[in-house]
């Protein structure tokens, strides 16, 4: 799944694609590099981030994915708004990205349910502006693990068919360095749980506090480090802004895993 931020605040590219033009080249670019899906965005979730009121969301997102539609990869919408969510939809997007997990807005499941379209549930402790205000769990991955059972749970009763279901254990969602370590650790309990599961790594800031690196573009080796671990432990979807390089190194890893019967 390659990222597509359409916004001016996004903690690793905001501003880069900001503008309508070259968000609609750039998505073209990751497609070419092997995204088989785009996850189109135009409100930061990083972690301090303020809400963008609807009108300017629909703005950015939906001529964006209107532009890539014939692109060739699945289109995806990044939001928590039913407004947006249906707009997009009726735009091209066949995939809801939610990361409130249908908690902001519940009647999102029922527009995922009539409309058939996939969907990915994440969980985050609070919201964006106060989740890493102190994050604690009794233990991090038996409490996502919880999480995301009860919310796949409320979507398929609100009619989302369980295969249209993807979950994302939330990497830097309100969690510290030893919450992500230990959930990429134990990823395979979460796989457990028989949902695909979604990882999203990419250039975060627990990768720049383990290898000092400040600049988010200096963290693609780290980011494939932990696509890869992610691999071995049962993940399936790989939420990263460098592509070609993830798909690279996923190529390799899987050609080896099925070797060993994986």
């Amino acid at each position: 799944m390659g990222i597509l931020n359409v916004t001016p605040d996004s903690f690793s590219d905001g501003g880069e694609w900001f503008e309508f033009g070259e968000a609609v080249e750039h998505g073209r670019a990751l497609v070419a590099e092997g995204a088989a899906i785009l996850d189109v965005g135009g409100e930061s979730s990083r972690p301090g981030a303020a809400p963008v009121p609807i009108d300017e969301e629909l703005r950015r997102v939906v001529p964006v994915i209107r532009a890539l539609r014939e692109v060739g990869a699945q289109l995806s919408v990044d939001t928590t708004k039913l407004t947006v969510a249906e707009a997009a939809v009726e735009a091209g997007a066949t995939f809801v990205n939610d990361v409130t997990a249908f908690r902001y807005e519940p009647e999102i499941a029922g527009f995922v349910a009539d409309r058939d379209c996939d969907c990915c549930l994440m969980h985050m402790l609070g919201e964006p502006r106060t989740m890493q205000d102190d994050p604690r769990y009794d233990d991090v991955v038996d409490d996502v693990r919880a999480f995301l059972e009860e919310r796949a749970e409320f979507a398929v009763a609100e009619g989302v068919r369980e295969e249209r279901i993807m979950v994302d254990p939330g990497i830097g969602f309100g969690k510290t360095l030893d919450h992500n370590l230990e959930l990429l650790r134990r990823l395979d309990e979460i796989v457990a749980l028989g949902f695909p599961v979604m990882v999203g790594t990419s250039r975060k800031s627990f990768l720049g506090r383990l290898t000092g690196r400040d600049d988010p573009h200096d963290r693609i080796a780290a980011t494939v480090a932990t696509t890869v671990l992610a691999l071995e432990r049962g993940a399936t979807v790989f939420r990263v802004h460098d592509v070609a390089p993830t798909k690279d190194a996923l190529t390799v890893a899987t050609a080896t895993l099925r070797a060993d019967g994986a």
